[in-house]
C-alpha cells in the first residue's frame, strides 16, 4: 500500500467507494460460519456488510487510522493491522474479499499478495475482488500530468490499472481458477462543489511529495480547472472510473 490516509476526511466525502463495494458482494457463494477475510477492510464499512451475511470476518488493513475508525464503528468484529503483501492468519479462510484496494498495491509486490491470498483460503476457498482497471481516472491523471510536465516537474503514476488479460494470468500462476472476470465504465459521482479538488487531494498523494504547498496548490487548482469542461455537468464533479471485478477459485 502506498498512500498515508486522511482517515476522516475519508469517511466524510468517499463513502462511494465502500458503498459501491456492495454489488461486489453478489459474486459471493456463502453458507452461514464461513470464515472471510475482508483484505484492505479501511474504515470496516463492507466488514460490517461481510458479517450481517453471517460470516465469521476479520478486517485487515495497514492503516492504523483506517482500524481506529473501524473498531469505533464494529467494536463486535475483529480488526487486525497488517500488509496486505505479507500477512498470515491462524485459521484458514473461506473467502478473501477485497474492495477497492489491490491497485494501491506495486505491481512487483502483486505476486507476494496473491501468494499470501493463496495461503490464507481454504482448498476451494473464492477470492472475490474489485479494483481499477485500465483506463481509469484517465481524463484525471492526464490532466494533472499535464501540469506537473508543463512545470518541468516529474508525474509518477501512483497506481497499478491492469486489463483482465493482464491480471488473470497473475491468478492463475498464483494458483487460482478465474471463474468471472468483467471490466466496466463507472462514471462516479464526487460529492460537493469541490468533489474533483478533494478527489484530487485524497487519492493523488505521491505524485505530489517533496513538492513546495504552494506549487501543490497551483497544479491541483489548474488540473481542476482544466477538467471542468469534461468531468463537471451542471455543477456536479464525476470521476471517470473504470473497475475490474473478478471473482477466483483455490484451486
Amino acid at each position: 500500500m502506498n498512500i498515508n490516509w486522511n482517515a476522516k476526511g475519508y469517511a466524510d466525502h468517499f463513502q462511494f467507494v465502500p458503498r459501491y463495494g456492495n454489488a461486489l458482494l453478489e459474486l459471493l457463494d456463502i453458507s452461514e460460519g464461513m470464515r472471510c477475510l475482508d483484505l484492505g477492510c479501511g474504515n470496516g464499512a463492507l466488514t460490517g456488510k461481510l458479517a450481517d451475511q453471517r460470516l465469521l470476518v476479520t478486517g485487515l488493513d495497514d492503516s492504523s487510522e483506517m482500524l481506529e475508525i473501524a473498531k469505533k464503528n464494529y467494536p463486535g468484529l475483529a480488526f487486525v493491522k497488517g500488509s496486505a503483501v505479507d500477512f498470515a492468519l491462524d485459521e484458514p479462510q473461506d473467502i478473501v474479499f477485497s474492495n477497492a484496494v489491490l491497485h494501491w498495491i506495486d505491481p512487483a509486490c502483486q505476486p507476494n499478495m496473491l501468494a499470501c491470498i493463496f495461503r490464507a483460503l481454504k482448498p476451494g476457498g473464492q477470492f472475490v475482488f474489485e479494483m481499477g482497471g485500465k483506463g481509469c481516472t484517465a481524463n484525471i491523471h492526464r490532466a494533472v500530468r499535464a501540469e506537473f510536465e508543463s512545470r518541468g516537474l516529474s508525474y509518477s503514476f501512483p497506481f497499478f490499472f491492469p486489463t483482465i488479460g493482464e491480471y488473470a494470468p497473475m491468478l492463475e500462476q498464483a494458483g487460482f481458477r478465474v471463474v468471472y472476470a468483467v471490466l466496466f465504465d463507472r462514471k462516479t459521482l464526487l460529492e460537493g462543489e469541490d468533489g474533483m479538488y478533494d478527489w484530487i487531494r485524497m487519492f493523488l498523494k505521491k505524485p505530489f511529495e517533496g513538492l513546495d504547498s504552494e506549487v501543490s496548490e497551483e497544479i491541483v487548482r489548474a488540473a481542476v480547472n482544466a477538467l471542468r469542461p469534461l468531468l463537471c455537468e451542471n455543477g456536479t464533479w464525476y470521476a471517470d472510473y473504470v473497475r475490474l471485478r473478478m471473482k477466483a477459485v483455490k484451486r
